[in-house]
């Protein structure tokens, strides 16, 4: 399935039924009266919040979108049949906007959470409402209104209690596979990644939702390589996981390059909870890993992990120590 966080469509609310003008015409009744029925209410566009889905794909091969309208009132009394609602389903994280794609309308943070998009018009009244004892026999009845009808955008802010950031080649997608029931893309070049990828890691009976963001490289906050389309992405995670490839030339420049395109994009990006992990100790022996965590150390603040995604216990030890950035 492919993966698209933004798309702009056309939303259209039922209308309302037409009231109704009959009369009672039955036989051996000299005055029958006004007999005619209320129209229908028209359905209303309403969005609904899925966890099983991760893209709004759907939304780019079908952009226009109309409920059903109210059927008009009856002879008898008879009130027309409201028309359906139309209900969209979009993922969780999706966030609502107006036509100018800046306004923000609503933003969907729980599961089967309802937003009621556009409402249906109103049902006319048939000519039963009217009847006074001044007019017995009204003509007068209404149409329904119109149901409201917008061109919206939906964004998607991927939700996740853990992103993986780095540069790309560091790993992430490794990382993502061997700890969660994820499948993604796996090789050795840059941007394997060309979309988040979802994963739910299990430890202790908990569970951990973690995002695998495409690789930031210098420049991303403008949209450099993959850039600001997926930075947002962070921004709805609770920690963030910063994986390091320890076999490169020079980590602290790697580690800040990231750093500072998180700061440049958002300032709240960078006050998140993050644990440092240095991966791929597996090809440089043990004296020299240690000597390169104790020589990081002097460069933040967050915890460090050195790990090898390839061993179980090294998998293990990252599950466990994720807990303690959930919370």
């Amino acid at each position: 399935m492919k993966f698209l966080d933004q798309v702009k469509i056309y939303i259209k609310a039922g209308n309302g039924g037409d009231g109704s003008p009959s009369f009672r015409r039955e036989k051996f009744i000299e005055f029958g009266g006004p007999d005619g029925g209320d129209g229908g209410k028209g359905g209303s566009v309403i969005l609904k919040a899925e966890q099983n889905l991760n893209t709004l794909i759907d939304f780019r091969y079908q952009q226009h979108h109309k409920a059903k309208r109210g059927e008009n009132g009856a002879g008898q009394n008879r009130t027309g049949k409201s028309g359906e609602d139309l209900i969209l389903k979009v993922p969780l994280g999706t966030q609502v906007f107006e036509e100018d794609n800046k306004t923000l309308i609503y933003d969907f943070t729980k599961i089967s959470e309802k937003f009621i998009a556009a409402t249906g018009g109103k049902g006319g009244l048939g000519n039963t409402r009217f009847k006074s004892s001044t007019n017995r026999a009204p003509r007068k009845f209404t149409k329904g209104t119109r149901g409201e009808e917008f061109t919206i955008w939906l964004q998607l802010k991927t939700i996740a209690d853990i992103g993986i950031i780095g540069l790309p080649n560091a790993g992430k997608s490794s990382l993502l596979a061997s700890v969660t029931n994820a499948n993604p893309k796996i090789a050795n070049y840059q941007f394997t990644t060309l979309n988040p990828n979802l994963g739910v890691a299990s430890y202790d009976d908990k569970e951990i939702t973690i995002a695998d963001i495409p690789g930031l490289i210098e420049g991303a906050h403008k949209g450099t390589g993959l850039g600001i389309q997926f930075l947002k992405h962070i921004e709805r995670c609770k920690s963030l996981l910063h994986l390091i490839d320890i076999t490169s030339e020079d980590l602290k420049k790697s580690y800040q390059q990231v750093k500072n395109e998180l700061k440049k994009y958002s300032s709240k990006l960078v006050k998140k909870k993050e644990l440092v992990v240095l991966n791929k100790i597996d090809l440089i022996d043990e004296e020299e890993v240690n000597h390169i965590i104790k020589d990081f150390k002097k460069n933040t603040k967050s915890e460090i992990l050195a790990v090898s995604t390839l061993n179980k216990t090294s998998v293990s030890k990252i599950k466990s120590k994720l807990l303690n950035y959930v919370s």
